[in-house]
């Protein structure tokens, strides 16, 4: 099994890079483990309480249970993957049963900032963008598919995006075995995590 981790800011094209590696994978090989299914479980707030939440700080993610699941994984059993609804700010009640795999992607901003996370990955990446692009993304997707409007995305991203990715996701780049700029899409970078892949699995 090899567990490659992919962290990078907000919006800097992660889902974009980790698609590219799947593609070139068979179906029945690879899963992703979402860092966002992770954020703990605020059931006890009240859902204005919940959109307070600082959810670009390391604390908001349930790291223990990630490890655990991650180590289930490796041991040959399936987990049982949370689901996370960005319109609620919550966890819901259901799950999505995952099976152990050839290739398991870890993605997500913050999965470098955890120490355990980091020993169980076998690949480290991190994705690069500039800051104005990977705004631009964040506005397209909130607005789209999260139930955001332009003046709270643009709020969150002063007041706890930007710090958070300055304080704790852009320092996790010393931990990346490979740093991929993604202003525009690389196909040799992901060439090379292709190649490793295969290598490794050989």
């Amino acid at each position: 099994m090899l567990i490659i981790g992919i962290a990078g800011g907000t919006g800097c094209g992660k889902t974009t890079v980790v698609n590219h590696i799947i593609n070139e994978l068979p179906e029945n090989e690879v899963c992703v483990i979402s860092q966002d299914s992770y954020y703990k479980d605020t059931s006890h707030l009240s859902y204005d309480e919940r959109v307070k939440i600082n959810f670009d700080h390391p604390q908001s993610i349930d790291f223990e249970l990630l490890c655990t699941h991650l180590k289930a994984l490796k041991e040959g059993k399936t987990i049982e993957q949370p689901v996370y609804s960005f319109v609620e700010h919550n966890r819901t009640k259901e799950t999505v049963p995952t099976s152990p795999s050839k290739v398991i992607i870890v993605e997500g901003i913050l999965i470098l900032t955890n120490p355990h996370i980091r020993e169980m990955l076998d690949i480290k990446i991190y994705v690069h963008a500039d800051s104005d692009e990977r705004l631009i993304r964040r506005l397209k997707r909130d607005i789209a598919e999260r139930g955001r409007d332009m003046q709270e995305v643009l709020e969150r991203y002063q007041t706890t995006l930007k710090p958070m990715h300055q304080q704790f996701i852009d320092p996790t780049k010393e931990y990346a075995d490979l740093i991929i700029p993604n202003n525009n899409y690389n196909n040799v970078a992901v060439d090379i995590v292709r190649t490793i892949i295969k290598e490794r699995l050989d």
